[in-house]
């Protein structure tokens, strides 16, 4: 049975009622929660599923995308074949008809590349691991690697809203905002969907904000962005000779306000802006605590290397991460930009590759040795990969590769998959999948199916159509699951 609930019948009967009986309503408990009352009389945001569809394996998600698309015969996909042909033309059975990006629409020759760095077999799996990442390597066997991912787009905005909202337009929900809709919050002082971008030293591209979105759902279960740097949310602070308890009081009265304005046009926004203002003030007390790191032990801060120490890193987004993990945050989103190398990859993917791979792999085993890698579920992603042969000319220093849609590579860690293990094959080249296809619908499916959610049943009516993340497709990719 799926949810077809119209907007209205969401809020006017839970949503509504909440605020009029004050168990989230600035005035009363919120409001005493902040000055000192007891947090934990706070009626919890269960979203509209409640406990779910099944009991989950994950509470909660951390997302890591790397935009730009990271080149997956670079990483976690060793062909070694392209070392036997490197600079042979790649052949034409294998490339076939399929599309490519108009960056090499005028390209007469695919030269294919080795990989650009050694592979190794890491730990007990044996799973094989580029030098590029070295740390990540050392704890494969807490990894799930699927090499056979697929999708639709050979574009970068239509690929990344592909895989974060099921279409290739912006106007549909997130995934983080379907969580947030479906299992709403274990944390009512900090959003349920959180969103930390960052820019690193690579080539990067233009990133919709559309792929945190909450398209056509209310428009508070949208990602919070937290900026990079000491201050991560603008106007944090109360403002100077306003005391907590009288802006507690103003805001109240706002809300009062609004909710009889609701009540004459019954327009299902004015409850959204409740909902954040009244977020808003509460986020004024714990996001300073949650996002300091003043009390973290230096064994800590140093498994996430030096650059953890720069608020505007990447590593310290990694441990920010795993705070708001331990603070029950349901779904924390990193989108790290950088990865689009069309040109100068030799010597540019190694550079983010080192930004990344430390605090990627100190942010799992944090996880892990906290207890919290049980029941949060890390995802390792891009939109799609990377050409196993040539963009420009190879004997050119400065060649790159190009989008790749038809394979690439992704991995997971935590909750209910299998650790140590690899879904999927790719053909010699890296270019075509020729075992166990994951299409990002079948990926979407099962992150959802972790997360106690069938991905078919969780819906929302929309100009007059039920709609889903995953449109009219997907299979959750049950060999995966521990």
């Amino acid at each position: 049975m799926s949810h077809n609930i119209p907007p209205k019948d969401l809020t006017s009967s839970a949503r509504r009622a909440f605020l009029k009986n004050g168990s989230l309503g600035i005035g009363s408990l919120a409001l005493a929660e902040l000055l000192g009352g007891n947090a934990a009389s706070a009626q919890q945001d269960l979203g509209i599923l409640g406990a779910g569809h099944h009991a989950p394996k994950a509470k909660r998600v951390i997302y890591l995308h790397m935009f730009g698309a990271i080149s997956h015969v670079d990483t976690f996909d060793y062909c070694p074949m392209l070392e036997q042909m490197h600079g042979q033309q790649i052949p034409a059975s294998i490339m076939g008809e399929g599309r490519v990006s108009t960056m090499v629409q005028g390209q007469t020759q695919f030269p294919l590349v080795r990989n650009l760095a050694p592979f190794k077999q890491r730990g007990e799996s044996g799973a094989w691991v580029s030098d590029f990442w070295p740390h990540v390597g050392e704890i494969s066997d807490e990894i799930c690697f699927i090499k056979s991912m697929v999708t639709e787009h050979v574009n970068h905005n239509p690929a990344a809203q592909f895989l974060q909202t099921g279409f290739q337009l912006v106007g549909r929900p997130s995934f983080g905002s379907w969580v947030s809709y479906g299992l709403g919050s274990d944390n009512n002082n900090l959003p349920s969907f959180i969103v930390l971008n960052n820019m690193g030293p690579g080539q990067g591209q233009n990133m919709d904000s559309a792929n945190f979105g909450s398209g056509f759902l209310p428009s508070h279960f949208q990602g919070v962005q937290f900026m990079k740097g000491e201050q991560p949310v603008h106007y944090i602070q109360t403002p100077e000779g306003l005391a907590l308890q009288e802006q507690g009081e103003d805001i109240a009265a706002i809300n009062a306000l609004a909710m009889a304005q609701y009540e004459q046009s019954g327009d299902e926004e004015i409850l959204s802006k409740i909902s954040q203002y009244e977020m808003a003030f509460r986020m004024q007390t714990s996001v300073p605590e949650a996002t300091s790191i003043e009390d973290e032990p230096d064994f800590i801060l140093d498994m996430y290397g030096s650059d953890v120490h720069n608020p505007t890193s990447f590593a310290r987004q990694c441990l920010m991460a795993r705070r708001l993990a331990e603070r029950d945050v349901k779904f924390t989103q990193l989108f790290y930009n950088g990865w689009d190398f069309h040109f100068g990859i030799s010597a540019a993917q190694p550079v983010m590759a080192k930004s990344a791979d430390l605090p990627i792999a100190a942010l799992i085993m944090d996880l892990k040795q906290r207890g919290l890698l049980e029941d949060t579920l890390v995802v390792f992603t891009s939109e799609f990969g990377r050409t196993p042969y040539s963009q420009g000319d190879i004997n050119n220093p400065i060649f790159g590769r190009d989008h790749h849609p038809y394979a690439f590579s992704s991995w997971l860690a935590g909750a209910g998959v299998k650790p140590g293990f690899s879904y999927g094959e790719t053909d010699e080249f890296g270019y075509n999948v020729i075992k166990d296809p994951v299409h990002v619908h079948d990926f979407n499916a099962t992150l959802m199916h972790l997360m106690g959610i069938d991905h078919e049943k969780l819906t929302f009516r929309f100009q007059g159509r039920d709609f889903r993340l995953t449109d009219v497709e997907g299979h959750v990719v049950q060999d995966i699951l521990a």
